[in-house]
């Protein structure tokens, strides 16, 4: 896994070493032995941020037993000192400590500019499976006739990774962990959507439900998808769309709806405190359109016993709480 920090800020650090610690947990043999990895993930971090100044890079590799960290950035290189520091030393522990509590420690000068701090942490993965999977062979993505004269472009090569990583997901842990996977994925992605929206209008403050719709055909439109409002009011908004963004291939992987859905919800109950996304009609299962209904406001939820529900109180959970449609 791969994460920029930019800007490379302490802010930024600390968000980055507390999501590399949830992570580390739930895949940690003993979660106890977090604690030690998470002081050297976050020494690590401030140093980068302290003296990269620019963009820093983290990279996790857990193919191993333990987990390897790799820090780059575009920041002086020196010589790594890992004597024991003074008691009276104010400054210059941060790396002795990591090489301390880490498996391992190395600092590498990069080619080109700047370094890379590498440290294997005292993590033990606990057992998985081995996966040595057969290739898929019934409608397998990219399809042959989608190839160009010099092979595969780039858009089907993009739109089969996503629709064979949600149909990998359906197959490996059910449909259910497959649409949870691209929620959350929607969550993030409507979030961006919606600060450009404001940025692209010039809007502060909540948005309307007039505006909200336009935000969705406006995103929409950009990723070429054809979506169109058929009505709007207080606490309905309803759509309809001709094409699908990821083309046919959506029928093979239907779970893909289930980002329309969290980009939509997300920015709905952002912006009203409760939404509820409605899958009306689908072309991933075979309708000529998309029909979708979007209620929002207070009572929302209570408006309707089925559809996707959100909850727009916690800001950083994008108000993401889906219940099975």
């Amino acid at each position: 896994m791969d994460w920029l920090v930019e800007p490379a800020t302490a802010e930024g650090a600390s968000a980055l070493r507390a999501e590399l610690a949830v992570f580390l947990r739930r895949h940690a043999a003993d979660p106890d032995q977090v604690g030690d990895a998470e002081v050297a993930i976050a020494e690590l971090l401030a140093n980068a941020v302290e003296h990269a100044g620019g963009s820093v890079w983290v990279s996790l590799d857990w193919t191993g037993a333990q987990p390897v960290l790799t820090v780059h950035d575009l920041g002086p290189a020196f010589t790594m000192d890992l004597s024991r520091p003074e008691i009276t030393q104010v400054r210059g522990r941060g790396l002795w400590l990591v090489s301390q509590l880490a498996k391992a420690l190395d600092l590498v000068t990069k080619r080109g500019a700047g370094k890379r701090v590498q440290a294997t942490l005292a993590v033990t993965r606990r057992g998985e499976a081995s996966f040595d999977l057969s290739r898929r062979r019934v409608n397998p993505l990219p399809a042959r006739e989608e190839a160009g004269p010099d092979g595969f472009t780039r858009e089907p090569f993009l739109r089969a990774l996503v629709v064979e990583m949600s149909r990998a997901l359906a197959d490996t842990h059910g449909p259910l962990a497959s649409e949870e996977s691209i929620a959350r994925v929607g969550a993030t992605v409507g979030g961006q959507m919606e600060d450009e929206y404001r940025h692209a209008r010039a809007i502060t403050g909540r948005l309307t439900p007039e505006q909200i719709a336009d935000c969705y055909v406006r995103l929409k439109s950009a990723i070429d998808g054809d979506f169109y409002i058929i009505s709007v009011s207080h606490d309905r908004i309803v759509l309809g769309n001709r094409r699908c963004p990821f083309g046919d291939t959506v029928r093979h992987a239907p779970a893909l709806c289930r980002m329309t859905s969290s980009v939509f919800g997300g920015i709905a109950a952002r912006n009203h405190g409760q939404a509820v996304v409605l899958l009306d009609e689908r072309i991933a299962v075979g309708d000529p359109e998309c029909r979708i209904t979007v209620l929002l406001g207070p009572g929302a939820i209570d408006r309707t016993p089925s559809g996707h529900r959100y909850h727009g109180d916690n800001p950083d959970n994008h108000g993401d709480n889906p219940d099975p449609a």
